[in-house]
C-alpha cells in the first residue's frame, strides 16, 4: 500500500468516526460500526490506532482541523477586517447548522460532556483542540483591536475564551430547542455586543 493510500484510508476511518461520534456519541459507537462504514477490515484499524481511546484522540484532531482551516481562510480574505471576518465565519456556521436541522452541534462540546472527565488522553486532546481554536480567535481579536473594531478594555485572550464558552453553550441550547435563536443571540450579544468596539 502506498503512503498516499495509507493516508486516504486513515482519513476515511476518521471521517466515519467523526460522523458516528456526532450521531451516537463515543460510548454509543462501536469499532465494528466504524469499520463497516469505512469498509475496512479490523486489522486495518489496528494498523492506524492502538485502541479506541487513541482513535478518539485522533478523531478530535481530525475534527478540529477543518474549522481551523476555514477560520484561517475567512481571516485571510483581502479587504475584510478581522471582526467582519469573525462575524461572517460564525454566521456561516449558524447557516450550516440551520441547514442540518440544528442537529449535532459541536463534536468537541459533545465529547467534553461525555468523556472529558473520564479519560486523561481524551481530556488532553480536547484541551489541545480547544486551545488551538481559542488561539486563532485570539489572533483575530488582536487584529480587530489594532483595526479599531474590537474593544480594547478587555484582553483578546479573555474575549476568545468567552467566545468559545458562549458558542458551546449556544450550541447546546440550539440542540435542545431545535432553533437558531441561541446562535443568533451569541452573534448579537456576545460577538457583536460584547466584543465589538
Amino acid at each position: 500500500m502506498t503512503r498516499d493510500q495509507t493516508e486516504i484510508n486513515k482519513s476515511l476511518i476518521l471521517d466515519h468516526g467523526v460522523s458516528l461520534f456526532m450521531r451516537k456519541g463515543y460510548h454509543g459507537t462501536g469499532l465494528s460500526e466504524v469499520l463497516a462504514a469505512a469498509r475496512v477490515p479490523k486489522g486495518s484499524f489496528y494498523y492506524y490506532f492502538a485502541s479506541k481511546e487513541e482513535f478518539g484522540v485522533e478523531v478530535v484532531r481530525h475534527y478540529i482541523q477543518p474549522f481551523i482551516d476555514e477560520l484561517t481562510r475567512y481571516l485571510g480574505q483581502d479587504g475584510i477586517g478581522a471582526m467582519e471576518a469573525l462575524e461572517d465565519y460564525f454566521r456561516g456556521l449558524a447557516l450550516d447548522l440551520d441547514s442540518k436541522g440544528f442537529e449535532g452541534g459541536c463534536l468537541l462540546g459533545n465529547l467534553m460532556g461525555e468523556i472529558g472527565d473520564t479519560s486523561d488522553m481524551a481530556r488532553a486532546a480536547l484541551r489541545s483542540a480547544v486551545d488551538r481554536y481559542r488561539d486563532l480567535l485570539e489572533t483575530a481579536l488582536l487584529r480587530a483591536q489594532r483595526e479599531g473594531s474590537a474593544r480594547k478594555d478587555k484582553s483578546a485572550r479573555a474575549m476568545a475564551d468567552l467566545l468559545i464558552d458562549a458558542w458551546q453553550g449556544a450550541l447546546l441550547r440550539m440542540k435542545l430547542e431545535r432553533s437558531g435563536g441561541p446562535l443568533k443571540a451569541f452573534l448579537e450579544e456576545v460577538l457583536l455586543g460584547y466584543c465589538k468596539a
